[in-house]
């Protein structure tokens, strides 16, 4: 596929990426996959689990980089790639892989997919999703617990060592790489339709 469209889209833990993603697969459907950049976590096999659950998982060194833009690349070849699946839980990837096939658009999520350089300058596009701390912090307390089965004072403690002086150290300096500052992600309807344009017009021209 000699064609295809790398969409990057970064933002803080909470900040309304995933709605924003979602919003744009829904309108494109099989047009769009997306690889997320957490599925490229380490595997830290060699850790017991106590010991993996101390790592910090959101400095740039806990992600295999290398992977995902090695899977970029053999996507952009018309290569089907098999995605690591991360098991949070265990705080491991588990033994299940997801194939992913080449589509005309690929999205690239991930609180740090702008701060690797050979990653970064495989986007056409890089969108950064800038929201206020204070509810970064509440949706990322609702997800941790609901969806990743930890407890409301684990998900404190994390924010405060890693979380929050990696947004500050990482993170947000990478907003000056941004094409695209979006505020409130998927909910503000103007910079929406502004990307599904955009999109639009390159599988418009895709066709010819």
């Amino acid at each position: 596929m000699s064609n295809i469209m790398i969409i990057g889209v970064a933002g803080g833990t909470g900040s309304g990426k995933t709605t924003l993603v979602n919003q744009l697969r829904k309108r494109f459907g099989d047009n769009v996959v997306v690889l997320y950049h957490d599925n490229y976590y380490k595997p830290y096999l060699e850790l017991p689990f106590s010991e993996r659950a101390k790592l910090n998982y959101d400095h740039p060194d806990a992600f295999d980089t290398d992977l995902l833009v090695s899977h970029l690349k053999a996507l952009k070849e018309n290569q089907a790639i098999e995605c690591p699946v991360y098991d949070y839980k265990l705080y491991t990837r588990s033994d299940k892989t997801e194939i992913i096939f080449p589509s005309k658009v690929i999205i690239v999520e991930g609180i740090l997919v702008f701060a690797d350089e050979n990653l970064r300058n495989m986007m056409d596009i890089k969108i950064f999703v800038d929201t206020d701390a204070d509810v970064r912090i509440l949706r990322r307390i609702l997800r941790d617990v609901e969806e990743r089965g930890r407890s409301i004072k684990s998900v404190v403690e994390q924010y405060l060592s890693t979380v929050k002086p990696m947004h500050e150290q990482f993170v947000e300096p990478s907003k000056r790489y941004a094409d695209i500052i979006v505020l409130d992600g998927g909910y503000n309807l103007v910079a929406l339709e502004m990307i599904m344009q955009r999109i639009e017009n390159h599988l418009e021209s895709s066709k010819i």
